[in-house]
């Protein structure tokens, strides 16, 4: 034990007197060494002595005398150190040896000597040296203390293995008293503070006081032991549950001891809670797992012994029990399909080898199960072999596996049915995976004029034209493709036999999961109708109804917005203030008498109040001065309902009015109807002219063409009926040469069609690029087709619209462009744009006209309006420099 106190007086502090004994009367031995040259005779204490023998007259030979017979070891040495004479009881001691001095202090204070007598012992006495009366010699009395310096040996020993003992001891312990101050520890206690504070603690109080709360546990009664356990945390991080033994020590001390002894159980915890966790893993998967080892037997997790041998069959104890749902499997109970993989695991575990058995049993209580058992081999560090048996239920994963068959049989079945119906389909289906084309149906294989082992793993692109953005080389759809949405697109196909055509198609992801690479098995999905024979009637019809034209006039319309309580002027535009005669400015905010006058006011006011009880379209004409001028204007009164704009906040109710001017228009109505016509006639006796003028020329080329290369004569002779067909087209942009600007023609268009029908056509113009609207352009090969189709759009608004005004509005957006026409009407009931015919007339040539991937054209009804939106973007219009 270190920080022991005790203090032992060492050879050199301590006086030792070697006396060998002479046989009595043989004389004195000389010491090898002379302490004093006269021994005193007299001392206080002896004069006292000596006073009291006379008083009581005795004489002090007698009382020497007594002394030397006593059972005191004693004997007589001279003034020069010389012993003279030994009694019995020293000699009894010592035995027949001479008696060396060595050192010998004065006379009168005790004096310890150590003595080796003849058998070799050694001996120690405690010496009293008492001069004798009336000369030069003295009596030494000797005390036996050899018991006491056995003792003190004995205890030393003792001490040193108890200190080497604790040292080798792994477990921290220390001893300290009632007041915390550490009286003895062990290493072991000595590393765990130093790992708790920088300096080697000397009392309790400057331990950490987690650990002191620990160790400093109330003192047990004498003898007694008491334990405590607690989570304290460790220098480097984390905690430890640690355990504390204390017992009190009984012996002579002022204060009490406690010997304190430290167990850290945290691998014991950490132990119990993985055998926990591995019970519960084996109970809830169903294994069974038991271990056998030579000298203890079989043993399973949670146990705290061995257990006796378990048997995987009846009479055999070479096996543990497979799980305790399954007790007592034997070999009986083995399916017989099984039992070459049942011998197989008794034989390994019979000569320890491992082995993996998948084997089925029939259990009376569970039925038919499957179980797996797999034995392996090892060896602990102590050298021992070890045979660890795990045997599994795994009746469900091999039904699993049974059901997975069954299930990939039915789906080959279904799939090979599936196909058999694809085949019968007149639609082209192709399936395509990273590797190329996988299936093709019967109208795919003829599209692409080929059988499938023709296309077996080439790219769909194999069939598509040159052009780098043709959708069958767009490989992204395979990685990039949502599940459940469909890529839909139109593209030429070039065939194996020479043949190119037009297909419209839609591309799906049909197949995905954990494949080979990145995205697994996913597969496209194309389905592909063939359209050329749609395309070459489309084409027919827009060269045939390319030789009409429309020349569409505006009529001027007013439009005010009017509050629905006040009948205030709310919003007015530049037309409804030229029928007042005053700036826009003034008439906000203006009532209608200030509007109109005080004549009509009245009655205006009345229809407009009749107006917002209605929810119809309420039609007036008012006989209105203008600047001293009477004038005729066809009114439409609309009551608007309140609606929540976009902040959630309800508009107030409103009153629309449109208010047209129709003084000229009804005496000259049936004048500019004559004149549309005869416009219209016009209009196509030009382009009829121009077909027949400007493409003569390159009819005739193809023509030669065609007479020199008769191998293609059938082909330029379509090509010579179609450029004839369109040649009506193109004669629209005579004196003009480039893109133009679309602005200009919708504005030229709008013109020309409100000049033949004598009525103003109100325009808007907005959206994000308005102040830039002039860059929108129309490529040469679009502008006739835009403005023939503008031009029918606005005719066909003046003529169906009746008298009510038409509005047009022009989106200018960075994207595309919209055009808006409105107008009274009704279209027919089940009107489809989709269903109307191509003709040389009216939406027929409309649709005709306009371009498949850069136009859009919907006509829908509003109430009693008919909303005509035609939307145009690249490249069918185009971005041109500003001007």
């Amino acid at each position: 034990m270190r920080g022991r106190s005790d203090h032992r007086p060492t050879d050199a502090e301590r006086p030792s007197f070697d006396a060998p004994c002479p046989m009595p009367g043989t004389g004195a031995f000389p010491y090898t060494r002379e302490v004093s040259s006269q021994l005193p005779l007299a001392s206080p204490d002896l004069d006292a002595l000596r006073a009291l023998l006379k008083a009581r007259a005795l004489d002090l030979p007698e009382l020497l005398a007594g002394l030397w017979d006593g059972p005191w070891p004693a004997f007589v040495l001279d003034a020069r150190g010389q012993v003279l004479l030994i009694n019995a009881r020293l000699q009894d001691l010592m035995g027949e040896v001479s008696l060396k001095g060595r050192r010998l202090l004065p006379s009168g204070k005790a004096q310890e000597l150590r003595l080796v007598d003849d058998q070799g012992r050694e001996h120690l006495l405690q010496a009293w040296v008492h001069p004798l009366d009336g000369g030069d010699l003295g009596l030494a009395l000797l005390q036996d203390h050899s018991t006491e310096l056995a003792a003190r040996e004995r205890a030393d020993r003792m001490q040193s293995e108890i200190d080497q003992w604790l040292d080798l001891c792994p477990l921290p312990a220390l001893m300290h008293d009632d007041q915390g101050l550490l009286l003895r520890f062990n290493g072991a206690f000595a590393t765990l503070c130093r790992r708790l504070s920088p300096q080697m603690p000397i009392s309790l109080h400057e331990l950490p006081p987690e650990w002191r709360t620990l160790i400093a546990v109330p003192p047990p009664g004498p003898g007694e032991e008491s334990q405590r356990e607690a989570l304290v945390a460790q220098a480097g991080g984390g905690r430890r549950w640690m355990r504390v033994r204390a017992r009190r020590l009984s012996g002579p001390w002022s204060r009490p001891r406690t010997l304190v002894m430290l167990e850290d159980r945290s691998a014991e915890q950490d132990l119990e809670l993985a055998q926990q966790q591995l019970q519960t893993l084996m109970d809830t998967a169903g294994v069974g797992l038991a271990t056998f080892q030579q000298e203890a037997g079989w043993s399973r997790p949670g146990t705290g012994a061995p257990s006796s041998a378990p048997s995987s069959d009846a009479g055999n104890d070479n096996g543990p029990k497979p799980a305790p749902a399954l007790q007592g499997v034997n070999r009986d109970m083995v399916e017989p399909e099984s039992r070459a993989e049942y011998e197989k695991l008794q034989q390994a575990l019979k000569q320890a080898t491992p082995t993996v058995a998948r084997y089925a049993v029939r259990h009376p209580e569970h039925g038919l199960r499957w179980l797996m058992t797999r034995v392996e081999i090892g060896q602990l560090a102590s050298g021992q072999r070890t045979t660890s048996v795990l045997t599994v239920d795994i009746t469900d994963h091999q039904q699993a596996q049974a059901r997975n068959e069954l299930l990939q049989q039915s789906l080959q079945l279904q799939t090979e049915r599936e196909r058999a119906v694809l085949d019968s389909v007149l639609v082209g289906i192709v399936t395509v995976g990273r590797h190329g084309i996988e299936w093709m149906n019967r109208s795919a294989r003829r599209m692409f004029g080929g059988d499938l082992a023709e296309f077996a793993g080439q790219p769909i692109s194999s069939v598509a034209t040159e052009a780098p953005d043709h959708p069958f080389r767009q490989t992204q759809y395979l990685d990039e493709l949502p599940e459940g949405q469909a890529e839909t697109f139109e593209c030429r196909v070039v065939a194996r036999d020479g043949r190119e055509f037009w297909v419209v198609g839609n591309a799906v992801v049909t197949g995905s999961g954990a494949g080979d690479g990145a995205g697994g098995s996913r597969q496209l999905t194309y389905a592909l109708l063939d359209i050329e024979r749609r395309r070459q009637a489309e084409a027919q019809s827009q060269q045939a109804q390319a030789s009409l034209s429309r020349i569409i006039e505006a009529a001027p319309i007013a439009i005010s917005l009017h509050d629905a309580k006040t009948l205030q002027v709310q919003q007015i535009n530049q037309a409804a203030a030229a029928l007042a005669g005053r700036p826009e400015e003034e008439l906000l905010g203006a009532s209608p008498e200030a509007l109109f006058g005080t004549e009509q006011a009245e009655t205006i006011r009345a229809d407009m109040e009749f107006a917002l009880q209605s929810s119809e379209v309420l039609q007036r004409e008012y006989r209105l001065n203008v600047r001293g001028q009477a004038r005729i204007w066809d009114a439409r009164l609309l009551h608007l309902s309140g609606v929540n704009d976009a902040s959630g906040d309800l508009e107030a109710e409103q009153l629309l009015l449109v208010a047209s001017d129709v003084t000229q228009q009804r005496a000259q109505e049936a004048a500019r109807l004559e004149a549309a016509i005869a416009q219209r006639e016009l209009l196509v006796r030009e382009v009829h002219h121009r077909i027949k003028n400007n493409l003569q020329g390159v009819a005739g080329l193809l023509q030669q063409i065609a007479a020199r290369r008769p191998e293609v004569r059938t082909v330029i002779n379509e090509a010579v009926g179609q450029v004839q067909a369109i040649a009506q087209v193109y004669g629209l942009q005579v004196g003009m040469s480039g893109p133009l600007r679309l602005r200009k023609v919708v504005e030229a268009v709008m013109g020309s069609v409100q000049r033949m029908f004598g009525r103003e056509i109100l325009v808007d113009i907005g959206g994000g690029m308005a102040e830039q609207s002039h860059r929108w352009g129309l490529p040469e090969a679009e502008a006739i087709p835009i403005a023939l189709t503008l031009n029918e759009l606005f005719t066909n608004a003046l003529k169906h619209g009746g008298d009510a005004s038409v509005h047009c509005e022009l989106l200018f957006e960075p994207e595309q462009v919209q055009l808006r026409i409105v107008n009274q009407g009704h279209l027919p009931p089940g009107f489809d744009l989709a269903q109307v015919r191509g003709g040389v007339s009216g939406l027929g040539l409309v649709r005709a006209l306009l371009p498949r991937r850069s136009a859009l054209l919907d006509l829908t009804q509003d109430g009693d309006r008919v909303v005509c939106a035609l939307s145009l973007w690249p490249p069918g219009v185009q971005l041109l420099e500003a001007l």
